[in-house]
């Protein structure tokens, strides 16, 4: 009497796969929104950023110009190459800036993209 022993096929089964799969699905659940509100938080950030840089151009070029404060800049005054600004900031987001008077700060076009 010869008896064979017939390796042992390990695999997993249907419930294991089912199981890992609903795990993912949960953890792309709670990770999608966290990561699309960071996404956001940062554009709205460098947006921010770039408004302050802006304001930090309209003051030297007001002081530097001896200017009032109520005097508006154009784009031409602040930005360029030998300017307060290599280049015009742009809004992550596509808004557009406008750069208000000296006293003022500048503004975007995109609600809350403000500090």
């Amino acid at each position: 009497m010869k008896t064979s022993i017939k390796p042992k096929k390990e695999a997993f089964t249907l419930i294991e796969i089912m199981i890992v799969i609903s795990i993912v699905g949960m953890l792309a659940a709670v990770a999608i929104p966290n990561l699309l509100k960071s996404r956001e938080a940062a554009r709205k950030n460098a947006c921010i950023k770039n408004l302050k840089t802006i304001d930090e151009a309209k003051h030297l070029w007001g002081i530097e110009e001896a200017k009032g404060n109520a005097v508006i800049p154009e784009q031409s005054d602040l930005v360029g190459a030998d300017k307060y600004l290599t280049d015009m900031p742009e809004c992550p987001t596509a808004g557009s800036y406008a750069f208000n008077a000296i006293a003022e700060t500048a503004t975007c076009t995109i609600a809350g993209h403000d500090y």
